[in-house]
């Protein structure tokens, strides 16, 4: 494994939140990030979907990872999600890549899939701006 995908793992490893909905880092490398999560009762809504906002914490934490892989330590400084279709299935896979980067920000996109026993589905496109943080004070 590469020295930027081990750095990656420990920095989803100590996102508590990430931990909690075991999240899995697959594939770290510049300008590309897949994060994957598989699918449990407790992450879903009254309707039998995975609820929205897990949706949109798998778009955000991929978009930061894509565009971390071009900038170093970053955070999300705005994102936008379309929810496209109900999110059924056993897993789902998120896979950013960088449109765009500069010094300090780069501009991601994200297709978030559905992965299930008919196949898969996008469910989810997102599309952000991750920017390179600043010394912690």
């Amino acid at each position: 494994m590469s020295e930027l995908f081990e750095f990656g793992k420990g920095i989803l490893e100590s996102q508590p939140f990430s931990v909690l909905l075991g999240t899995e880092l697959e594939v770290f490398e510049p300008g590309t990030a897949v994060l994957t999560l598989e699918v449990r009762e407790e992450l879903k809504q009254q309707h039998g979907f995975v609820h929205g906002g897990v949706l949109s914490y798998l778009a955000d934490n991929t978009l930061t990872y894509a565009g971390g892989s071009v900038l170093g330590d970053s955070v999300t400084s705005e994102f936008k999600i379309n929810y496209l279709r109900p999110a059924i299935g056993r897993k789902l896979v998120a896979k950013a890549t960088v449109l765009s980067s500069g010094r300090n920000q780069a501009v991601c996109q994200c297709n978030v899939v559905a992965v299930g026993d008919d196949g898969e589905r996008i469910v989810a496109v997102a599309q952000g701006t991750i920017t390179k943080a600043g010394p912690k004070t």
